[in-house]
């Protein structure tokens, strides 16, 4: 039993460098089917094709996505909840999801916004993050992991109109609940078909005392499967913004929108130098067909790793 808390004590984020943690928790976690998470991805993209082709806020094809991810974390044994809001004249909707025991007042959180733009599905943008995020969940109940941090997952609303939904649950929390988050994790786009591997910089970013810890962890866990990462100032895209603003420790993983892929960056990563990293980002043509399985899987095997790191 000492051996176990010493090694729990060894994954923490605050008492291990990057490269100590990399290989702990690399094996602590479990492997993530990218076979798991593109079947999450075909949902999503038969809701939008049953849905007028999106998944936007205000539109049936959100709130049946909604819907469908609730109904998976149920099964599961979460405890779940819709928060509502309004923008626009029309309802929008955040899934929150707890999953059972750790410590309530010190919350690991892990979030990404499940809506589409008018124009498209939305299956990079940001279907990949959600449905990675999702299988991670359903993960932690498959393998009996049991944190001693109390974790929590958000599918964000309304995030393409302004990163309305997630403004809106970090408001509605007091500041008493606030305090009980020490981590946010965003992921938005974890399988760009032209795909880099960018680690929010929380240096350049500005983020609250406690993200460079996280910036490293995830740096790690990419070194930790060789594959080299640069850090991007993402500033406030994504909905990562409400949880810094609130003073919480924030860090997240991105493969790119619609930036141009230089060929330094090729060379690195591989892909096509000289075109977006996503050419469908935000078009009719974000499908099934717009992810690359490769980056999609490193990410939620990272996505995966970093919180049982984290949470441990």
């Amino acid at each position: 039993m000492k051996i176990l808390i010493a090694l729990a004590a060894a994954l923490t984020v605050a008492a291990a460098t990057p490269a100590q943690a990399a290989a702990p928790a690399a094996l602590a976690a479990p492997d993530i089917s990218v076979a798991n998470v593109k079947a999450h991805l075909a949902q999503f993209q038969s809701i939008a094709n049953a849905n007028g082709g999106n998944r936007a806020h205000g539109r049936p094809g959100y709130r049946a996505s909604v819907n469908w991810v609730k109904s998976k974390l149920d099964e599961a044994g979460f405890t779940t909840r819709v928060h509502s809001f309004t923008y626009g004249g029309a309802t929008g909707y955040n899934l929150i999801a707890d999953y059972p025991g750790g410590d309530a007042n010190n919350v690991v959180m892990l979030g990404g916004h499940l809506d589409s733009v008018p124009g498209g599905p939305g299956i990079n943008d940001n279907g990949t993050g959600s449905a990675s995020i999702l299988e991670v969940a359903l993960q932690m109940k498959a393998t009996g992991f049991r944190p001693t941090k109390h974790v929590r997952f958000g599918w964000w609303g309304a995030e393409e109109r302004g990163l309305i939904g997630s403004s809106a649950y970090v408001n509605s929390l007091t500041r008493t609940e606030k305090s009980k988050i020490k981590t946010y994790l965003n992921f938005d786009m974890t399988g760009s078909p032209n795909p880099g591997y960018f680690v929010y910089d929380a240096v350049e970013g500005d983020f609250p005392a406690g993200s460079l810890a996280l910036q490293q962890r995830l740096e790690a866990d990419f070194a930790a499967r060789n594959i080299p990462t640069e850090l991007i100032n993402v500033g406030n895209r994504s909905d990562h913004r409400a949880f810094m603003a609130a003073g919480i420790p924030v860090g997240g993983t991105f493969t790119g929108a619609e930036k141009i892929k230089t060929a330094a960056q090729a060379a690195k990563w591989g892909g096509t130098a000289g075109q977006a990293f996503d050419r469908c980002y935000h078009n009719s043509c974000d499908t099934t067909s717009n992810i690359n399985d490769t980056a999609l899987d490193r990410n939620a095997d990272v996505i995966a790793s970093t919180l049982w790191a984290v949470a441990a």
